[in-house]
């Protein structure tokens, strides 16, 4: 079990950190740039997206690394044992939508949980800075 948390843990501060320093990256060229607001802001929505997507990978390599080499669970129902099916499981996880045509068995529960919380926080932090980086350029008119 304390392998199971120590996993765990180097997953969920894996994609804290890509998180973080993706936002950091974008703010920096964000300010930097000489263009219309409104390609900034789709940029930086762009750049979140891409952001999310590979903290999803990172996430599905986990499952697809315990699912392959660890006795610590598996993924059942529609699941062919693919890293492609791995990916979709963690994009259902990590943005909380849970299809349940996939569902985890064992102790990778406790990762797709913490997985469904991470994305929950991370999806959160994604808003705030978009919403302060809108705010810089949107203006009330008078």
């Amino acid at each position: 079990m304390i392998a199971v948390t120590l996993v765990n843990l180097v997953v969920i501060i894996t994609a804290v950190m890509i998180h973080y320093e993706c936002l950091l990256r974008m703010n920096l060229l964000l300010s930097r740039l000489n263009r219309r607001h409104r390609f900034r802001i789709v940029l930086g929505v762009l750049g979140a997206m891409a952001a999310h997507a590979l903290e999803v990978w990172c996430f599905a390599l986990t499952y697809y690394l315990i699912i392959q080499f660890g006795d610590w669970g598996s993924l059942k129902g529609e699941f062919d044992g693919s890293l492609l099916d791995c990916a979709y499981f963690s994009f259902t996880t990590f943005t909380t939508i849970g299809f349940g045509d996939i569902h985890p068995v064992g102790h990778i529960k406790f990762l797709t949980g913490l997985e469904a919380l991470t994305g929950l926080m991370l999806i959160t932090w994604t808003a705030s800075f978009l919403f302060l980086e809108m705010q810089k350029y949107w203006k009330p008119e008078r």
